[in-house]
Parts: C-alpha cells; structure tokens; sequence
C-alpha cells in the first residue's frame, strides 16, 4: 500500500480510538440537565439529521479547497464541537453544539476516501478500504475501554478527549499528506471500472445524482446502513429482552471488531478477489442474513456471539467493495463528489434506525425485527445481482 493509504489508516485509528463520546451523548443530555429520553432521542436525531449537509459539504470543499484542507478543518471542527458540548452549562448550549458537530463530522470522510481511491490502482481499492474500515474496527476495540474508564469518572471528560485524538489526527494529516493542488486527480483519475468497460468515458461537469448507478447503489446503500444501525441499536435491547445484561453488547460488537480486522487477509484469498464486486457485495449481504437469523433465534450468550461473528464477515465483504464500486462510478476528479453523495446514506440511516427498531421491537417483537432485518439483507444481494449490476455494467447515461 502506498504512503498515504497507511498514513489515513493509522490516522483514522487514533481519530476512532477516541470516537466513543456520541453513545453517550443521550445520557448526559438526560443526567446532566434533567431531559426527558425523548428530547435527549431528539437532539441525538438532530445530531444525525446535520451529518447529511456535512457529507455534502466535504465532497465540494474537497474539490475546492484541497483535500487535506478539507480534511484538517473537518477534524478540527470536531474537536471544537466537542469541548463546546464538555464545557456547556445548559441544554440550548449543548443542543447548539451537538448540531455544529453534525455539520463538521462526515467533512473528513469523502477527502479521504477519494485519497485513498486515488493513491491506488483499481485492483488494490477493495484492500485497502478493508484497511481502512478495519483501522475502524482496531480503533472501536480500545474505544469501548477507554469510554468504561472514564465514564465512571465524569461523562464530560469523554468529550474531552476525543476532542484530543481529532486534533491529534488533524496535526498528524497536516504535517505528512501531501499539499493540495487544483487537480485531485490521482493515477486511477482514468475511472477504470470494476463491472465493465462501458462507464469509461464520461463527460465534465461531476453530476452525482443524474448517474443511474450511482443512486441505485445509494439506495441499497441506504438500506444497508439502517440494517447496520439497527444492529448496534437493537442488540442491546435484546439481550435485555432475553434476561442478559445489555452491557454485554459491547463484548459483542467487540468480538465483531476483532473480526473485521482478522478477516482482512481473507480479502486476498484468490476465489474472494476474482468475484466481481457485486457477487461479493451479494455474498456479503447472505452472510449478514445468516447472522441477523442467527439473534432471531438466539437466547444465549454463545449463539449471539456466534451470530455476530458471522454477520461480520458479511459486514466485511460489504464495505470492503461498494466504497470500490462508487470510486469506479466516478469521472476523472469527480470521486470525491461521488463518495459525498453515497455517503448520506448512513446520515439517513442516522435519523431512521432510532424509529424503526425501537418501533419493531414494541409492536412485533425480538425475534420479528431480526427474522425482518435477515429477509432485507437477502432482498439487497438479489436486487445487487439483478438490478444494481446491470445498471453498473451500462454505459454511462446522465439523466437529468
């Protein structure tokens, strides 16, 4: 991997290592200032429904200001978000932080993917957005320690230092990426495509949204990253709906980190790396069903850990190949537009999983929101095969 893959990988690890202060901001909207669970639900909501204009925002600052500028003010952004919200005396001051955080949060994301896309050759991409997502995962596991520590302590503190590692990943992305210039155009700037020859030429100006493949693949997108929040929002409640200790859900989203980041070596193995990316995208979501079917039937700590396991090869085989897909999709320079706009898909996924899990857990119960959310997962690998792929293998038609 070249230099600047390894740097954002190392970079985003620090940055995640210190990314645990969000699950906690509910709580200390509710024990600090006395809010009911509802208004903390809403500016958690708030929080989210921010993060969709701050993808947006980075794509074009990328292209704009420069990729490294956009990345170093979105993370100090952050970081001042973040002690605003620490050192906030009244709901309205934390309220007014929490939305100015969701406005900067998602700027680093799609300069440094486009980085990535473009400090690699087409047939490198998938590896190293696996780093990438498993510096993530690396991250996650000694984020969960460190938020045990000090939250016992004072829930505040958390902001605090994640405060710190975003300017530290600031400082370190500063002083080593390489400067900005007009043209972000790296050595894959060809576009080459991963699913067909006919995406090849495309015409200037970058229109996101008029590519056909592109909101097919923000659609499934979408869906997938509401089935992942509602994993992360549900588990909990269903071990406390089965008599476990819902605490317990951070030994398992654990157990799924460590996962995501022994599986990489596997992204090499000849039969994953010769399946075309939707084929693995499809595996992937089977292997999320199988998983997700897997909590339908669980009722002990061995099954659910066992589940998780196995939806996090999915989760693996997932994002490892659609941040390839769209990266191919775009024109020479558009990537970081592209990754912008399929990147809200997790902004809205955001604002719905709160609403629909916690709804399916009321009306149909455990074991319907899991069997539901595996039968999703087994609609997006057949609608990846047959629907999305065609339209990946098409030559390019704007629509207006």
């Amino acid at each position: 991997m070249p230099r600047t893959v390894w740097l954002l990988v190392v970079a985003r690890g620090v940055n995640r290592l210190g990314a645990f202060s969000l699950p906690f901001l509910t709580v200390l909207i509710s024990t600090d200032f006395g809010a009911g669970v509802t208004t903390a639900g809403l500016l958690s909501a708030a929080f989210g429904l921010a993060t969709i204009p701050s993808r947006l925002a980075g794509g074009r600052l990328a292209s704009r200001l420069g990729r490294r500028r956009t990345i170093v003010l979105g993370l100090t952004g952050c970081a001042g978000a973040q002690l605003g919200i620490a050192a906030a005396g009244s709901l309205v001051a934390v309220a007014v932080f929490a939305v100015l955080l969701g406005l900067v949060f998602e700027l680093y994301e799609p300069p440094s993917q486009a980085l990535i896309a473009d400090a690699v050759g087409p047939s490198e991409r998938v590896r190293a957005y696996g780093l990438f997502n498993a510096a993530l995962a690396a991250g996650g596991t000694g984020a969960g320690l460190v938020a045990a520590a000090l939250g016992r302590w004072d829930l505040r503190w958390l902001f605090v230092v994640d405060a710190v590692t975003c300017l530290l990943c600031a400082l370190i992305l500063r002083i080593a990426l390489p400067a900005d210039h007009a043209d972000h155009a790296g050595p894959s700037g060809e576009g080459t495509p991963s699913e067909g020859e006919g995406r090849a030429e495309r015409a200037e100006p970058v229109h996101p949204w008029r590519d056909r493949a592109l909101r097919a693949m923000f659609l499934s997108g979408t869906l997938f990253a509401l089935v992942t929040t509602q994993i992360t929002m549900g588990l909990p409640l269903t071990l406390a709906r089965h008599g476990l200790e819902p605490a317990d859900a951070g030994l398992l989203f654990t157990a799924s980190a460590v996962t995501v980041v022994a599986a990489q070596p596997a992204l090499r193995l000849r039969r994953l790396a010769e399946l075309s990316d939707s084929a693995a995208i499809a595996l992937g979501h089977v292997l999320l069903a199988a998983g997700l079917a897997g909590y339908a039937a669980a009722s002990t700590m061995t099954a659910f850990l066992a589940a998780t396991v196995l939806w996090s090869l999915g989760d693996v085989l997932v994002l490892g190949r659609v941040l390839t897909v769209v990266a191919d999709l775009a024109p020479p320079g558009g990537a970081d537009r592209y990754l912008a706009a399929y990147g809200i898909s997790w902004g809205v996924a955001t604002v719905a999983a709160p609403v629909t899990c916690t709804q399916l857990l009321q009306h149909v119960g455990v074991g319907a929101l899991w069997a539901g959310t595996a039968g999703l997962c087994l609609v997006l690998a057949a609608a990846q095969l047959r629907v999305v792929e065609p339209l990946l293998r098409a030559p390019a038609v704007p629509v207006a």
